[in-house]
């Protein structure tokens, strides 16, 4: 039994007896029919990623910004899978003293997103970058036990916490049918098709996490994997997307619209949501930019009315912007100048309405750039 997705495949017998899918190769046949309201979703998520490049490339410090939505996807995207950090937890200054496996688990993904993005230079979009992806991104953490830069070689299954095989949702391919499988991927990954690059990244996205070839992180590598393909075809030039964002907020009819293809074999429905996806994570990337443009420069002109303070204001002004969350003994060693200089220019900006002190901790205590992290902040 199956359908253009893929079969069912029988594995072990009598009791023990489960069924694995095999996934057909992309692209699907016959061939994805793109109607009218496909078109529609293409146009608009085309013309959202252009938007947000065209601003991505007026902005000096655009970098700075990207940089943060590093952090945001990294950070949605692990709390898809139930992880409970919040954004002040991987910013926070302190982090060494008090850091807990959640906040180690997005650490990783933001060392992968890197790590990937950097060697897409010098190598295609291959197995070899996923595997070693996947090690920087289970380094040290929970799941380090599950063969970190390795795919698989024993069946694993989707459920809830303490499902048997017997009981799963659904049975990714055997090991070696996922072995063919990923071979496939990565032949139609540096392919050509003549359909569009999105329609493509999101059937990349959904043959990634059928195929499971992993023991854990199958879900935040497939995520990445998006970024990347789109990086390596040209469509961004920077990992300003942050689609968990979205994926999180719609996270059931996520997990089911996949389920929807794998059950009719029905990509379209998929590719739909996909394509929504990444139309308003563009355009919510695109605001963002512009909201933090803003703010930037409001702030700026608020510290240059400070006469001969402003330099060093500005100093830490510009140090903010990267660590949003900063202690004084920490920045004074990271900007090379005394503690009263430092702690002088944080009472300036604290006047100024710039940098909230936070609560808590006299010892270490924290200050806030506010403002800055509440756009942020937005949806996590």
């Amino acid at each position: 039994m199956g359908n253009r997705a893929g079969t069912w495949k029988t594995q072990l017998s009598d009791q023990a007896t489960y069924h694995s899918f095999v996934p057909s190769p992309l692209p699907p046949q016959p061939p994805i029919e793109i109607d009218g309201e496909m078109m529609e979703l293409l146009i608009q998520a085309n013309r959202g990623i252009s938007r947000l490049e065209s601003i991505s490339s007026l902005i000096p410090h655009v970098a700075l910004f990207v940089s943060m939505y590093v952090r945001k996807e990294a950070l949605m995207s692990s709390q898809i899978e139930g992880n409970q950090c919040t954004l002040e937890d991987v910013l926070d200054p302190m982090l060494e003293a008090n850091t807990n496996r959640d906040v180690s688990d997005v650490l990783n993904y933001i060392k992968a997103t890197e790590f990937a993005i950097q060697h897409l230079k010098e190598l295609p979009l291959c197995n070899r970058l996923i595997r070693e992806t996947h090690a920087v991104l289970m380094e040290g953490v929970r799941g380090q036990e599950k063969s970190p830069g390795e795919f698989r070689t024993s069946q694993n299954w989707i459920g809830g916490e303490g499902i048997s095989l017997q009981h799963a949702r659904f049975i990714p391919p055997h090991p070696d049918d996922m072995v063919v499988a990923m071979s496939d991927l990565e032949k139609y990954i540096n392919g050509t098709d003549k359909l569009d690059v999105l329609v493509r990244a999101s059937l990349i996205h959904y043959q990634f996490e059928t195929i499971h070839p992993f023991l854990d992180g199958n879900g935040r590598i497939g995520r990445l994997l998006i970024t990347l393909f789109l990086m390596g075809n040209g469509i961004l030039t920077t990992p300003a997307l942050y689609i968990s964002y979205f994926l999180k907020r719609n996270r059931v009819e996520y997990y089911d619209r996949l389920t929807e293809v794998r059950t009719k074999g029905d990509y379209e429905q998929w590719i739909k949501f996909f394509l929504r996806a990444v139309g308003e994570s563009a355009e919510d990337a695109h605001e963002n930019i512009i909201r933090l443009k803003r703010l930037h420069d409001a702030h700026e002109t608020r510290i240059n009315t400070l006469g001969r303070a402003r330099l060093t204001a500005l100093q830490l002004f510009a140090y903010l912007e990267r660590n949003p969350i900063i202690e004084i003994n920490k920045t004074a060693q990271a900007l090379q100048l005394s503690y009263n200089t430092v702690a002088s220019a944080v009472k300036r900006l604290i006047d100024a309405n710039i940098l909230v002190p936070s609560s808590g901790r006299l010892r270490g205590r924290t200050f806030a750039y506010k403002a800055y992290l509440d756009i942020l902040k937005e949806g996590t």
